[in-house]
C-alpha cells in the first residue's frame, strides 16, 4: 500500500519536569494526544496508535475517543515509534523520545503528543480470492474478510464501497457481471456478520479498470481483486 503522511508534534519536555524526593518519583510520563486528519483537519475517533519501545520491544496502546483524543502512560527513559494502526498494515515514521530522568526528577506535566495522518482511502483485500469464473469464496478468503468486519466494527462511522475487478480474459460482458456478483457476495457476508446494509454498497468494474498489465499471469493475478474504497 502507498505510504500515507504522517506528523506529530509534542511540546518540549524540560520545562515540564519537577523535582521531588525519590521515594514519591512517578516512573513514567502522561501522555494527552490527540489524532486529526493532515488534510482536512479533522478529529479522528477510533484510531488505534501504539507506541513501542526501543528500549524492551513493549507496545502500548491509545484509542481516540470521539474528540480525537486519549490519554496513557508512558516509562520515561526511552525512545517510541508511533504507528497508526489502518486495516492489514500500520503507519509510522516519527519517535517520541523521552529521556532519563534526574535521581530527583519527575515529569511533572502531561506531554502533548498531535499526530496527524492522511488515512487510506482505498485497499485492496489480499488473498479475497474465488474460485475460477465463480463468485463463490476460496476457504482462504475469509480470513481476510474476518479482519474487515472487526475494522468495520472498529471504524462504526465508515461507509464504503466494495469494488469487484477482474482481468481481461474472456468477454466484457460477462466479466462485469462477474465482479459485480463477486462484489455483492462479499457485501453478503460482511452483512451476515452483523455490519449494518446501509454502510455497504457493492460495485462491479470488471475488466475497465486495471491496475497491472494483462499480458503475464502475475498482472492478471493482481487485476483480479476485490477494493475497498472508503466513501
Amino acid at each position: 500500500m502507498k505510504r500515507t503522511k504522517f506528523y506529530f508534534t509534542l511540546l518540549l519536555l524540560l520545562p515540564l519536569l519537577g523535582l521531588a524526593q525519590p521515594a514519591n518519583l512517578p516512573k513514567d510520563a502522561q501522555i494527552d494526544a490527540q489524532v486529526a486528519d493532515a488534510k482536512t483537519g479533522n478529529l479522528l475517533n477510533n484510531e488505534i496508535v501504539v507506541f513501542r519501545s526501543s528500549a524492551n520491544g513493549r507496545e502500548y496502546q491509545g484509542l481516540s475517543d470521539s474528540t480525537g483524543k486519549f490519554t496513557l502512560r508512558l516509562p520515561t527513559g526511552a525512545k517510541y515509534d508511533i504507528f497508526v494502526l489502518g486495516f492489514k498494515d500500520s503507519i509510522v515514521n516519527n519517535v517520541l523520545d523521552i529521556p532519563t530522568l534526574k535521581e530527583n526528577q519527575f515529569v511533572k506535566n502531561p506531554i502533548k503528543v498531535n499526530i496527524q495522518f492522511e488515512p487510506p482511502k482505498a485497499f485492496v483485500l489480499d488473498n479475497c480470492t474465488f474460485e475460477t469464473g465463480k463468485a463463490e469464496l476460496k476457504p482462504e478468503a475469509y480470513a481476510v474478510l474476518d479482519e474487515l468486519v472487526e475494522y468495520l466494527k472498529r471504524k462504526d462511522d465508515e461507509r464504503i464501497e466494495l469494488g469487484g475487478h477482474t482481468d481481461d480474459v474472456g468477454k466484457a460482458e460477462a466479466n462485469m457481471i462477474l465482479s459485480t456478483n463477486r462484489a455483492n457476495t462479499v457485501r453478503a457476508y460482511l452483512l451476515m456478520k452483523g455490519i449494518s446494509p446501509e454502510r455497504v454498497t457493492a460495485q462491479g468494474y470488471g475488466m475497465t479498470v486495471p491496475i497491472a498489465e494483462n499480458d503475464t499471469a502475475e498482472g492478471r493475478s493482481l487485476n483480479r481483486r476485490t477494493e475497498v474504497k472508503v466513501l
